[in-house]
C-alpha cells in the first residue's frame, strides 16, 4: 500500500516553503511580546533593530532559526530582562527546534534517511510544539496565558498556521519515510514518522497506519513492544481505545519487563527522565533511577474518562504507585487531588473493568498513606 493520495511535489516547491521554516518559532515569539505588552515596534526598540525584523520573525517570512547562535543567545537574554518567564522561553526554543524538523520534511533535496526524526528519541515538550500547526492543540506550556495586556488590533491567527499544500507535503514526507525506513538501524525514524504521519486527518489515514503496522516484522522483544505501543497510541488519539486496551492487556498485564517499559517510557516522554536519549534501549531495563513525583502530577491531570488514553493513564498510574509508593506521602496534594476525583471518575459508566479495579486499588494505596 503506498500514500498515493499524498503525492510528493516538486523539490523547487520545497524550496518556496523553506523560506517559511519559522511559523512555529514566530507564533510563539508573537506571544511573549504580547505577554509583555510590547508593540512591534517598542520591542524592536528594546532590540535594537527594525520593526520589519520583528514583523518577519512573527510571521516566519524572516526565520528566528536563521539569527546566528550568539545573537539568539543575546535576544533570549534581552526577554529575559524585560519579564518573559521560564516556561516561555523553553517553548520558543522548542518551536525553533520544531520549525527545523518541519523544514526538513517540507524539503524534498534532503534525503529521508538525513531527516533529524531518527537521531534521537523525541518528548512531549517537542511533538506537542511540532504537533501544533497540524492538529490545532495547544502546547501544554501555552495553555491558560492571561489575556494580553495590550488589545490586538485586527484579526489574528489563533495557532502556527501552515498552508494545505505544506500540510499534505508534510504527511506525504512522513508516510514515506515510514514505508522506507526498514532495519534496526532505522526503526526509530520509522516509529517517529508512524507517529507524526497519525496526525494526518486524511480519510486513509487509519487504514495505512493499520498497514504499515502489520508490515512490520519485529525479530525483538524491544521491538515487538514498542510496535505494539506506537500503533496503540496512534489508534488512541484517533479515539479508539480498544487497541489500548488490548496493549496493556497483552503487553503489560503480569509482564515485569512490560512494566518496567512502560514507566520508563512514560518518564522519558513527560521529561522527568534526565538525559536525551539516542535510541529506544533504555527502555527496555529495570525502572530507571528517576523520582516519579513529575509523572504523578503528569497521569493525575490526565484522568479524564473520556479521553482516548484513560485506560493506559490509569494502569501507569497504578504501575507507578506499585513500585514508588513512598510518591502518596511525598507527594500529598497531588495525592488529594486524585482522592477527590476517585468518586466521578469511579461514578462514570464509561470506565473498563479493568480501569475500575485499578483505581479501587489507587484509592486503597491512598488510604494506606494517609493513614
Amino acid at each position: 500500500m503506498t500514500s498515493t493520495s499524498h503525492s510528493a511535489l516538486t523539490g523547487g516547491k520545497g524550496n518556496t516553503s523553506r523560506l517559511r521554516s519559522g511559523v512555529i518559532s514566530g507564533y510563539v515569539f508573537r506571544l511573549i511580546r504580547e505577554q509583555l505588552g510590547h508593540t512591534q515596534d517598542a520591542l524592536a526598540e528594546a532590540f535594537h533593530i527594525s520593526p520589519d525584523t520583528v514583523a518577519g520573525w512573527e510571521s516566519g517570512r524572516r526565520p528566528l532559526t536563521a539569527v546566528p547562535v550568539g545573537q539568539m543567545l543575546v535576544h533570549r537574554h534581552r526577554l529575559m530582562q524585560l519579564g518573559t518567564g521560564p516556561a516561555l522561553l523553553l517553548a520558543l526554543e522548542r518551536a525553533m527546534e520544531a520549525d527545523v524538523l518541519l523544514a526538513t520534511a517540507l524539503d524534498d533535496d534532503i534525503s529521508l534517511f538525513d531527516n533529524p526524526l531518527g537521531v534521537w528519541v523525541m518528548q512531549r515538550e517537542l511533538v506537542e510544539v511540532l504537533a501544533w500547526p497540524l492538529s490545532g492543540t495547544v502546547p501544554t506550556p501555552l495553555r491558560n496565558l492571561p489575556p494580553p495586556p495590550r488589545r490586538r488590533r485586527g484579526p489574528v491567527p489563533d495557532q502556527p498556521e501552515l498552508q494545505a499544500e505544506e500540510r499534505r507535503r508534510f504527511f506525504s514526507r512522513m508516510r514515506r519515510t515510514a514505508e522506507q525506513a526498514r532495519g534496526g538501524t532505522q526503526f526509530l525514524l520509522r516509529r517517529q514518522a508512524l507517529y507524526m504521519a497519525g496526525y494526518d486527518d486524511a480519510s486513509d489515514t487509519t487504514q495505512w497506519l493499520v498497514h504499515q503496522q502489520r508490515t512490520e516484522r519485529p525479530d525483538d522483544w524491544l521491538t515487538r513492544w514498542l510496535n505494539s505501543r506506537s500503533a496503540a497510541a496512534v489508534a488512541a488519539r484517533q479515539g479508539d481505545r480498544d487497541r489500548i486496551s488490548h496493549f496493556i492487556a497483552s503487553t503489560l498485564d503480569e509482564d515485569e519487563a512490560g512494566e518496567a517499559a512502560n514507566l520508563n517510557y512514560w518518564a522519558y516522554w513527560i521529561g522527568e527522565a534526565p538525559h536525551v536519549q539516542l535510541d529506544d534501549s533504555f527502555i527496555a531495563t529495570n525502572v530507571g533511577p528517576w523520582q516519579g513525583d513529575r509523572l504523578l502530577q503528569h497521569l493525575v491531570g490526565g484522568l479524564t474518562p473520556a479521553h482516548g488514553f484513560f485506560d493506559l493513564n490509569v494502569h501507569t498510574l497504578w504501575s507507578l504507585l506499585t513500585v514508588r509508593p513512598n510518591l502518596l506521602r511525598s507527594g500529598p496534594r497531588f495525592s488529594c487531588a486524585l482522592r477527590d476525583r476517585l468518586p466521578v471518575m469511579l461514578d462514570s459508566p464509561e470506565i473498563s473493568r479493568r480501569a475500575r479495579r485499578e483505581l479501587e486499588g489507587i484509592r486503597y494505596a491512598i488510604r494506606l498513606a494517609e493513614a
